[in-house]
């Protein structure tokens, strides 16, 4: 399985109170048409599916715009509940980007994310900025935050950087293999990761991440099915 179309559930509740949110989904649509959605829940939750860098920029969209309704709060105050309004009304604010001290994001495939910070640990991490990541389902959003200086504004974009260059570098490179288990279980589940457990001195470039309900097993095609090769014998 290549990294080619992953599925996310997003959470719109944030805007709820600055946007009506239907309108956002239909600029969503509008923006992301290579995507497919599906019904807007209640609680502001909606799925989207698509290639994974379509995924990417629709969230990306959708922080640029929460950004651009933080600063507006912090402008105004939070004293008084502003109407909900139209979302072009809002255009053009939300590209708006402070330039010192800003938090950087970087939007990953979640088993890149994983994959990363077990193989590639110096990718994550620089001098004077903060790197976290987030993950909600199958995307990580990874946070860097600088000091409110022009130096750790260039540290934190050298991180961004680094960090989507080794990106793209792993989902070219990178596929994954799910292994389910073949009863239902703990038994099942431990007996299962005990023996990927041993495998994996055999398989160093090979990263293991175990689920209730199957293993997904993730590395360079030939680490991969090398591996699964493994656990089948």
């Amino acid at each position: 399985q290549a990294f080619l179309c992953v599925t996310s559930t997003l959470s719109l509740a944030a805007f709820r109170g600055h946007f009506v949110l239907e309108d956002l989904v239909e600029e969503m649509k509008k923006q992301s048409p290579a995507l497919e959605f599906g019904p807007l829940q209640p609680d502001g939750r909606i799925a989207a599916q698509g290639s994974f860098l379509a995924l990417r920029k629709l969230r990306e969209f959708l922080l640029a715009k929460a950004e651009s309704l933080w600063e507006e709060d912090k402008r105004q105050g939070k004293s008084h509940q502003r109407p909900r309004r139209k979302l072009q009304e809002h255009r053009g604010a939300a590209e708006t980007r402070n330039s010192r001290g800003e938090t950087q994001v970087v939007v990953l495939d979640t088993d890149i994310y994983h994959y990363m910070r077990s193989f590639h640990p110096k990718t994550l991490q620089a001098n004077d900025v903060v790197i976290s990541g987030v993950t909600d389902g199958d995307i990580t959003t990874v946070c860097i935050e600088s000091a409110a200086s022009e130096a750790g504004a260039a540290q934190a974009l050298r991180a961004k950087r680094m960090i989507e260059n080794s990106s793209v570098e792993l989902q070219r490179v990178l596929r994954k293999e799910r292994i389910c288990y073949k009863e239902p279980g703990r038994a099942e589940r431990q007996r299962y990761r005990q023996l990927c457990e041993r495998l994996k001195a055999r398989h160093p470039g090979v990263l293991v991440l175990p689920y209730d309900t199957h293993i997904d097993v993730v590395g360079t095609s030939e680490g991969v099915f090398r591996f699964t090769e493994d656990v089948k014998r």
